[in-house]
């Protein structure tokens, strides 16, 4: 069942979980994205009108706004310029299917992304996610931390494992960088979907399964007797990092 259905609310700016800001004046649609971004972890925080919104912002520092365009009060291309006055707002549109003058618009004023309806909520989280790491510096991290038997590299894109460096694709590394971000947790499909493909939004959920037997295989072939990728039957996959 979908989270209880809030509407604007305020915090102190500091460490937390990423800030979206969601202005969209249909209850209905709001909800499931508001239920979807707080199931990725995201603190979604929804406003019917481009005023609440305004009001929002000032107390609140947001990491990203999702804005529909036709709002009954300030137009979204006006409430983007007002929220990005004096600070740069990453910012994606909600537009209707047929308006391309809109999505035009909104490019040329420096919209992140836009979103047609329709929309599956699982596409546009993943485009959040996307929009957030071309717009955000990622933070500095130690070079090979070491996790159980696992020593990751993140500035290099690399992965030891049991003293091994591992071979690994562009995929491969990603899912197994997800997995390490979270040991021992088990994430879905469509998290290590929206974590790995989310700028390949046209793959599958086999996709994931495929990986991870080729990345099993790889693991495998520094320690035959382990396999620290462990299934979870309808939910997901989680990995043991080991000693």
């Amino acid at each position: 069942m979908p989270a209880p259905f809030t509407g604007p609310e305020s915090r102190t700016p500091g460490p937390g979980p990423t800030s979206i800001l969601l202005v969209e004046d249909e209850p209905a649609i709001a909800q499931v994205v508001v239920h979807a971004l707080r199931a990725e972890g995201f603190d979604a925080v929804h406003c019917l009108t481009g005023g609440e919104a305004l009001a929002a912002a000032g107390t609140t520092d947001f990491d990203l706004a999702v804005l529909d365009v036709g709002l009954p009060d300030i137009g979204g291309f006006a409430l983007c310029r007002q929220l990005r006055s004096g600070r740069d707002l990453p910012v994606i549109f909600l537009t209707a299917q047929d308006a391309e003058a809109d999505r035009i618009l909104g490019l040329e004023i420096g919209a992140d992304d836009y979103v047609t309806k329709p929309f599956s909520p699982r596409e546009l989280v993943a485009r959040v996610r996307v929009v957030l790491r071309r717009t955000q510096p990622s933070p500095p991290s130690a070079p090979h931390a070491a996790t159980g038997a696992f020593a990751h590299d993140a500035e290099g894109h690399r992965i030891r494992y049991r003293g091994r460096t591992l071979d690994l694709t562009r995929y491969e590394y990603g899912l197994l960088a997800a997995l390490l971000q979270r040991p021992g947790a088990v994430l879905s499909r469509a998290q290590l979907m929206d974590r790995v493909w989310g700028d390949a939004l046209e793959s599958g959920d086999r996709t994931v399964d495929t990986h991870i037997k080729t990345l099993r295989a790889k693991l495998r072939d520094v320690a035959p007797d382990d396999d620290p990728i462990r299934t979870h039957r309808g939910m997901g996959y989680s990995l043991d990092v080991g000693a």
